[in-house]
């Protein structure tokens, strides 16, 4: 088998932080909304590229980005995953950093 890697790695600005929240387990959990522009090359044009991603931070990664002002901008490490009941991506921050 072919190794598997599913990792992200985005520079973005949190647009929406949403209240702290905990799982069954009690973990703590924290949904947000992170926006991305930037310009990029794509077929030998240089292209302006903007988007904008739910994410997902749990545990201790959660508490601290809690604290983060809205509209700071950021790197974030992580992976993609569909919620169970979802249609989207969302993106799971395993790591962020002032880039």
């Amino acid at each position: 088998m072919n190794h598997v890697v599913n990792q992200l790695v985005l520079t973005a600005c949190i647009v929406e932080l949403d209240a702290l929240r905990y799982t069954p387990a009690g973990l703590p959990a924290l949904n947000m909304r992170l926006e991305h522009e930037s310009d990029m090359q794509e077929a030998g044009q240089t292209r302006q590229v903007k988007a904008t991603m739910k994410a997902v931070a749990f545990g201790a990664m959660a508490e601290r980005l809690v604290k983060q002002a809205i509209g700071s901008a950021w790197k974030f490490n992580g992976f993609l995953a569909t919620p169970r009941n979802g249609k989207h991506v969302v993106f799971h921050i395993q790591e962020f950093q002032q880039d």
